[in-house]
């Protein structure tokens, strides 16, 4: 990690190339194949990758314990954080989760299946309908949810208070503007 901070010194690319940190291997070895190339943008994405992988496997073991998938989590969550009644349009909730017309009713069809959520009439709108969270769906999204926290809390405890601020605030600075 050194020799990504300190590009030009002999002795860090040596610290670099002895390395078990396999980024560091990589990084090392395209500096010496191309010393032309400034890979330190390589480096820094790749370990954004790799987390976001060790973020994902461990997200969905921890809602897999609740018979969740990653989607569906997403779902529940969306219609928990509306508030009382719990319930968002069709098209409401594909626009919350980015996901097409045809995503959003195949999801919520098996999540009908497995009771989760309900369609029910809209009272504003004789054609359409509203998606409510069940008690089964609110029990479900209240006990992930929880575990969900605390499972992002332990993937964060090698940072402090201070540097989980930090890349927060550094990560908002990669998003495209809106």
């Amino acid at each position: 990690m050194l020799s990504i901070l300190f590009p030009g010194s002999d002795i860090l690319r040596g610290m670099a190339d002895a390395t078990n940190d396999p980024i560091d291997r990589l990084v090392a070895q395209w500096r010496r194949e191309r010393p032309d190339l400034d890979v330190a943008p390589m480096a820094v994405l790749a370990r954004l990758f790799r987390a976001a992988r060790i973020a994902d496997r461990a997200v969905e073991t921890g809602l897999a314990a609740h018979g969740l998938q990653p989607g569906w989590f997403d779902l529940l969550s969306a219609l928990r954080r509306s508030g009382p009644a719990y319930r968002l349009t069709p098209g409401q909730l594909s626009s919350s989760l980015m996901l097409s017309t045809g995503g959003m009713t195949k999801r919520l069809d098996r999540m009908t299946e497995a009771g989760l959520v309900e369609r029910l009439p809209d009272p504003t709108d004789r054609r359409g309908a509203l998606i409510a969270l069940t008690a089964r769906g609110r029990r479900a999204i209240d006990a992930a949810v929880t575990d969900h926290v605390a499972n992002e809390a332990r993937l964060l405890q090698g940072l402090t208070k201070a540097e989980r601020r930090q890349l927060d605030t550094l990560l908002r600075k990669l998003e495209p503007p809106a």
